[in-house]
Formats: structure tokens, C-alpha cells, sequence
């Protein structure tokens, strides 16, 4: 990976870092599918123009929409709704084990043992800090998260697979996908919508506008953008940088305590994603 992606993967990972501060504010008024369904209403609103008819993979196309819309954002904005956003950041990093996982399995990806050990450091160091007894409350938030990352994990699969699909073409898609559908679950399932879109500050929806164009438009777009030009393995562990930044925002905003298992845990986790790095380097310099 380029010095110039890298930096851009880190920038990825402190906006995603602070969505998860900012989706949660918004889900304190909004109810989880409606919020997911006003977020990708938004990003149509600004990426209806790139819709493109792309054929002979069209198939591939709608699963990476469902996928990365109603599916594994419904799930993940279920579990936000009923935990918080430090054991969603961790939880959610479960993304990249399976990730990992299904790209040796299906893409015939080669993972050598340095990058294993990148890979087995950065996730240990993440449930250093989610080994705590507090994630035992939200035990349903915590298994739709889960799912979410496994849904999440085949969407990044179908996602390396695809090629000539613009980026923004490819969020066009998951929005147009998503949105609609979202927003009829929410009239089918959750309740008082007028009156929760009457009521709502200007921080609460900021959260829905967040997500939409910060996490989604720069974040996710930038990931489908390295997906095409790296491997899930490479791209996928650097994604642990996020929680990390979602405690620092916690502890700043939210005022969370920051413990010494969670510094522990960070250094653990900094210490494989840096393995991970210095790995990808010297293949790109010398060669496999």
C-alpha cells in the first residue's frame, strides 16, 4: 500500500472513529430504521446522477447493495440503538476475521505468516478492550452487530470481485437499494414518524447527516476505492484503527473512563496494524 493510500486509510478510520459518537446521538431520538432510511435518503438526493445500468454484473451489484445497505447497516444501527459505541466498535471489528476468513477461502488470497500475526495481534488487542463484563448488558445489540459483520464480510467479498464499477456509482446503488426499503420496515415496524421528524434538534439530525456524508461518501467510498486496488487482507486489519479512535472521541465527548485495559489494548492493537504495514511495504518494494 502507497504512503498516499495509507494516509488515506487513517483518514478513513478517524471519520469512522467519530460516526459512531455522532450516529449515536441520533439514534437517541430517531428510531434504527428510520435513521438508516433519512441516511441513505440523503446520499441519493447527492449521487442520483451517477446511477448506471452496468451490464452483466448488475447481479453482483445488488448483493453488494444489500449487503452494505439494509441489510448490514439495519443490523449495525439496531445494535448501536440498544448498546453503545465503544462495544459496537469493538464488536464490530469482527468484520475482519471473517473477512480475512472467506478471501483465503473464495478469493484464493495468500496470507503469510507475518501478516497473521498483524492480523491475530490487532484483533487480540481489540477484545483486550471489549473484555469486559459491561458487554453482557447488551447482548442482543452485541448479536445484531455480529451479524452485521458477518453480512458486511460477503459484501467486502462480492466487492473485490467487481471491476468496473465507479465508486460512486457503487454508493448510488447501496442508497437507492437501501433507502426505500429502509424506509418502508420503518413504517412497518416502528412507529410515530411524523412526530419524531417534527421533534428532532438540529444535533440530533446532524448525526444522520454525519453518516451519510461523512462515514459514507468519504469512508465507504474510500474503502470500495482500496478494495479494487489492494487485497481484503491487506485493506480489512487496517480497518482497527476505528475503535481506537471511537474510545478517544468517547472519553472527550461522552466522558467514558479510559482504562488500563483499553490502553493495553490499543497498544496491542497499534502493534499488529504497524506489523500489517511494515509487511505490505516490503512487498511492494521487493516482491513477494
Amino acid at each position: 500500500m502507497t504512503r498516499p493510500h495509507l494516509a488515506f486509510m487513517m483518514f478513513i478510520n478517524l471519520i469512522w472513529g467519530f460516526a459512531l459518537v455522532a450516529a449515536k446521538v441520533g439514534l437517541g431520538h430517531f428510531p434504527p430504521m428510520l435513521f438508516t432510511a433519512f441516511r441513505f435518503m440523503l446520499i441519493i438526493m447527492v449521487l442520483f446522477p451517477f446511477l448506471k445500468i452496468h451490464k452483466g454484473r448488475m447481479k453482483q451489484v445488488l448483493i453488494i447493495a444489500l449487503c452494505a445497505g439494509p441489510l448490514g447497516f439495519g443490523f449495525f444501527f439496531a445494535g448501536l440503538a440498544l448498546s453503545n459505541p465503544s462495544v459496537v466498535a469493538v464488536v464490530g471489528q469482527l468484520g475482519v476475521p471473517f473477512s480475512t476468513i472467506m478471501s483465503v477461502l473464495f478469493l484464493n488470497e495468500q496470507v503469510r505468516w507475518k501478516r497473521w500475526l498483524g492480523i491475530s495481534l490487532s484483533f487480540l488487542g481489540v477484545m483486550v478492550i471489549s473484555f469486559d463484563p459491561t458487554v453482557f448488558q447488551f447482548l442482543t445489540g452485541v448479536i445484531f452487530v455480529v451479524i452485521s459483520a458477518v453480512i458486511g464480510s460477503v459484501g467486502t467479498i462480492f466487492q473485490r470481485q467487481i471491476r468496473d464499477v465507479g465508486v460512486f456509482q457503487m454508493q448510488a446503488w447501496i442508497a437507492v437499494v437501501a433507502g426505500p426499503l429502509m424506509l418502508g420496515m420503518s413504517f412497518a415496524f416502528e412507529s410515530h414518524q411524523w412526530e419524531i421528524v417534527k421533534t428532532a434538534s438540529l444535533l440530533q439530525w446532524s448525526g444522520i447527516f454525519y453518516t451519510a456524508f461523512a462515514s459514507s461518501l468519504i469512508g465507504h467510498a474510500g474503502i470500495f476505492y482500496l478494495l479494487q486496488r489492494y487485497e481484503v487482507t491487506q485493506t480489512a486489519p487496517l480497518t482497527l484503527l476505528s475503535p481506537i479512535f471511537t474510545v478517544i472521541f468517547s472519553v472527550v465527548l461522552l466522558g467514558d473512563v479510559l482504562t488500563t485495559r483499553m490502553l493495553v489494548g490499543a497498544a496491542i492493537a497499534l502493534t499488529g496494524i504497524l506489523i500489517v504495514s511494515l509487511r505490505q511495504k516490503q512487498i511492494v518494494d521487493t516482491g513477494p
